[in-house]
C-alpha cells in the first residue's frame, strides 16, 4: 500500500489540527469526534464510540470469515506547556502533544482510508483510537467495555515514534518492551502546632525527608536483569504554605517500576513496609494508595515475526537496539486476550525527546507507519 501524494498532504494537515487542539487524557470528547468525522468517508462497517472513556473503534470487514486484527493509536494529549515555535503550535493553554499521539492517529487515519477503497480479503480489521494512554487507565477502559468482546482481536498491532532512533528505522523484539509501573501516594498524617511550640504537635517533616532518601533504595539490580525494580520519587509535601503552623500533614509520590510483572508486588510490598515503619517511628498514621497502573508490555512471537516480515516486505531497516525500555505503555493489556506486539518507530537521532516541551510529531512518518500497518493486514487477512 502506498498513500497517494493528497492523502500524505491532507493527513498532514489533519496531524496539525490534531496537534493544535490537544485534550488531555479522559478529556478527549472533540479528538474522538475528529476521528470520527475524518473517517466518515471511508465507510467503515461499524462506528463504536465512548469506548472506555471517549475512545473510538472503526471495523472494516472482510468479504469472508477470518481472523480479526486490531490497530491501535491513542488520542490523549500532555499537560505541558509548548515551546517548539512550529507554526501549528498548540491553541491550548499548557496542554499539547508531546508524545506524538497526533501522529500516531494520522498514521491509523492513513490505514482507515486504505481499507475504505479495498477491504480485507477476509476478517476483518479494526482500528482502535484508545483514549487515556498516558494515565494508564485508556486501555483497561477499553477492553472492560462490554463491546470490546464483540470486536475482540486474534492479533493486536501498535506504534510509537521514539526519538533518539534515526528517521524511519525500527526497533522491535519479542519479549518484555515496556515496564510495568504505577504510581504510590503515601499520605502521613499527624497533628499541628503553632510554629513557635512544635513540640506540640506531630510533625510529618522528619518521616517526609527519610523516605524521600530510603524509597529509591529498594530498587535493585541493573536494567539488562529481569528482576530489576526502581522507585523514583516524584512529588513531595508538607503543611500549608503558612509561617504560622507547623505541619500535621504531609505526602510522598513515587513512581514503582519493574521489568515483569510478577516483581511488581514485591516491590510493593516493601515500599509499604517501609513507609509503615517509617510513619510509626515518627507517630503518625498513614495512607497509601496506587494509581496509573500499568502493566509490562510484552510481545509475543508470532506477532512480532508478522511484523518483521512487514518490515522486511517494506525495506524498512530494524533491529532489537534500546530495547526494552524502562517507560511504561498500557498496550500491554490488549496482550492479555491477543497476540500482540508494538515497534518504535524512528523520529530522529537528534529529535528533541518525548514530553520535551520543544517536542513535535515528524510528519514524514505517516505513511512509513501506514506502510507497515498495511502490510501486516494483508498478510494476516490477503
Amino acid at each position: 500500500m502506498s498513500l497517494s501524494n493528497h492523502d500524505v498532504v491532507e493527513l498532514t494537515a489533519w496531524r496539525r489540527q490534531l496537534h493544535q487542539n490537544p485534550e488531555i487524557s479522559n478529556e478527549e470528547e472533540n479528538t474522538a469526534a475528529a476521528v470520527v468525522a475524518f473517517l466518515r468517508d471511508s465507510g467503515p462497517d461499524r462506528v463504536l464510540t465512548g469506548m472506555g472513556g471517549h475512545g473510538v473503534a472503526l471495523v472494516y470487514d472482510g468479504a469472508a470469515p477470518g481472523p480479526t486484527v486490531l490497530f491501535r493509536c491513542e488520542l490523549d494529549a500532555l499537560p505541558i506547556e509548548e515551546l517548539s515555535g512550529v507554526a501549528h503550535a498548540s491553541l491550548v493553554l499548557g496542554k499539547s502533544h508531546m508524545c506524538g499521539h497526533d501522529g500516531h492517529m494520522a498514521i491509523l487515519a492513513g490505514l482507515g482510508r486504505r481499507f475504505g477503497r479495498s477491504r480485507p480479503a477476509r476478517g476483518r480489521v479494526v482500528l482502535m483510537f484508545q483514549p487515556a494512554e498516558e494515565t494508564g487507565d485508556g486501555a483497561a477502559g477499553v477492553v472492560a467495555d462490554p463491546r470490546y468482546q464483540e470486536i475482540a482481536p486474534d492479533f493486536a498491532f501498535s506504534l510509537h515514534n521514539l526519538p533518539g532512533v534515526p528517521l524511519g528505522e525500527v526497533r522491535l523484539k519479542a519479549g518484555t518492551v515496556n515496564c510495568a509501573s504505577r504510581g504510590m501516594r503515601v499520605a502521613l498524617k499527624g497533628k499541628t502546632a503553632h510554629s513557635s511550640m512544635p513540640e506540640t504537635g506531630t510533625s510529618p517533616r522528619l518521616a517526609v525527608a527519610e523516605l524521600i532518601t530510603a524509597l529509591p533504595g529498594l530498587g535493585v539490580a541493573t536494567f539488562a536483569d529481569d528482576a530489576f525494580r526502581m522507585v523514583t520519587v516524584t512529588h513531595a509535601a508538607m503543611g500549608e504554605a503558612v509561617f504560622g503552623i507547623a505541619p500535621g500533614y504531609g505526602e510522598v509520590w513515587s513512581c514503582l517500576r519493574t521489568r515483569q510483572d510478577d516483581n511488581m508486588a514485591s516491590l510493593c510490598a516493601a515500599a509499604e513496609a517501609l513507609v509503615s515503619e517509617t510513619a510509626g517511628a515518627h507517630g503518625l498514621d498513614h495512607d497509601i494508595s496506587y494509581h496509573e497502573i500499568f502493566v509490562a508490555s510484552v510481545n509475543a512471537t508470532e506477532a512480532v515475526e508478522h511484523l518483521r516480515q512487514a518490515l522486511d516486505e517494506e525495506g524498512i531497516r530494524h533491529s532489537e537496539d534500546a530495547l526494552p525500555m524502562r517507560a511504561s505503555e498500557d498496550f500491554g493489556l490488549f496482550g492479555r486476550s491477543a497476540k500482540s506486539a508494538m515497534f518504535f518507530l524512528g523520529a530522529g537521532a537528534a529529535h528533541p525527546s518525548l514530553h520535551n516541551p520543544d517536542y513535535d510529531f515528524p510528519d514524514d512518518l505517516i505513511p512509513i507507519g501506514a506502510r507497515v500497518f498495511a502490510r501486516v493486514a494483508d498478510n494476516l487477512l490477503g
